[in-house]
């Protein structure tokens, strides 16, 4: 699949093909306390800074527009199964990532809460469609465009966009609301998998979501 650039000025009569009125859903990854909040295993104050100074207010606005027009919300978290974690990928358990059932280090950071009806799938690997239903419950929806954000941008973003574009959706990463550990490592992960799906600004998303609710397509079919 080859990327486009969707125009930071779109005309407020047109969208992107890629936003299918009915069947487009927003899937934020893993901004859980033991990722970005006050469970971290670990300290990173440069990580911590740039997410909240500019990776969370991005993905606030994201998530906003996308619960305004109407799109399904989707939510993974860092979670085993098991007590022990022995569920996990191996690549999980060979670098210690996992967390136990129901802790605090599993819940949805509070700035992005999910509401009562939207999904939250625990995974066990850095791909969701890996680990939990997503391709059964996206399909089962009636979802052809997956719109992506969240961490790691190298790891768990990448593996996700791949593993979307492979089995047949229409792919979009809103590269502002995605972070890596470090922005060389974010920016080569972009060039990485640029020609699995879109790439666009949180900016960009909200034009199109404005642009659809302006051609009065409604945002999910009955």
């Amino acid at each position: 699949m080859i990327a486009k650039a969707v125009a930071a000025g779109m005309d407020s009569c047109s969208r992107p093909d890629w936003l299918q009125p009915g069947a487009t859903a927003l899937l934020l990854v893993d901004l859980q306390q033991g990722t970005c909040g006050d469970a971290q295993p670990q300290t990173r104050p440069a990580f911590d800074q740039q997410f909240r100074i500019h990776t969370l207010p991005a993905t606030q606005r994201a998530l906003a527009a996308a619960r305004a027009g109407g799109l399904e919300v989707i939510h993974t978290v860092i979670a085993n199964l098991t007590a022990d974690g022995r569920d996990r990928s191996l690549d999980y358990k060979r670098c210690a990532m996992g967390f136990p059932p129901g802790s605090h280090a599993t819940q949805v950071i509070p700035e992005l809460a999910p509401l009562a009806d939207e999904l939250v799938l625990p995974k066990s690997s850095s791909s969701p469609f890996s680990s939990t239903t997503l391709d059964y419950l996206l399909r089962n929806i009636g979802i052809r465009t997956l719109v992506v954000m969240g961490l790691l941008t190298d790891q768990c973003i990448d593996h996700t966009v791949k593993d979307a574009a492979d089995r047949g959706y229409d792919v979009v990463c809103v590269h502002d609301a995605c972070q890596a550990e470090t922005p060389e490592r974010h920016s080569a992960a972009l060039g990485c998998f640029r020609g699995y799906c879109h790439q666009i600004s949180v900016a960009e998303f909200e034009a199109a979501l404005l642009a659809l609710r302006a051609s009065g397509s409604r945002p999910f079919s009955e």
